[in-house]
């Protein structure tokens, strides 16, 4: 008798070990698969807030255009209906920018930095307050919600 309780406690710490064994794999499954839910929705958001960016990418150049246009139309008189054209198209785009959560990076008088600018040349201080300061900007840069999607190229006093 006392064999077959021996045997009968044995078989119970075993399956009280298998059951315990079994319930771990399955919180470990269970939180395996909680992360990968939180990822995709992650990765799902993150495709959705920057779909646009490819397009909004092509258009940039267009903007810089304007702005280019704009500035030399300053010379023009002001009855010019093509100036005022100019300047109503720009400012279109640029509401439309703002819709999309892009925003220009300031960069004169700013420090330089590599994970906004990006230098396409340097030159010599005049006073030590200037040193690795941007002063100059030769294309703007941008940026979608809080990603880089167009650097500043920049000219940096040294």
């Amino acid at each position: 008798m006392n064999r077959k309780k021996n045997t009968k406690d044995e078989q119970i710490e075993i399956l009280n070990a298998e059951k315990t064994e079994l319930n771990d794999r399955f919180l470990r499954l269970y939180s395996e698969f909680e992360n990968y839910k939180k990822r995709t929705n992650k990765e799902k958001i993150d495709i959705i807030a920057t779909a646009s960016e490819k397009v909004i990418l092509e258009l940039l150049p267009i903007i810089d255009d304007f702005e280019r246009a704009i500035l030399h139309n300053k010379n023009i008189g002001e009855n010019s209906v093509l100036k005022d054209g100019f300047e109503l198209i720009y400012s279109k785009l640029l509401k439309l920018l703002i819709r999309f959560d892009v925003e220009e990076i300031s960069a004169i008088g700013k420090s330089f930095d590599t994970d906004l600018h990006e230098a396409v040349t340097h030159f010599s201080a005049q006073t030590e307050e200037e040193k690795g300061k941007i002063v100059e900007v030769t294309q703007k840069g941008y940026k979608l919600k809080d990603k880089v999607i167009r650097f500043s190229k920049v000219v940096v006093a040294n």
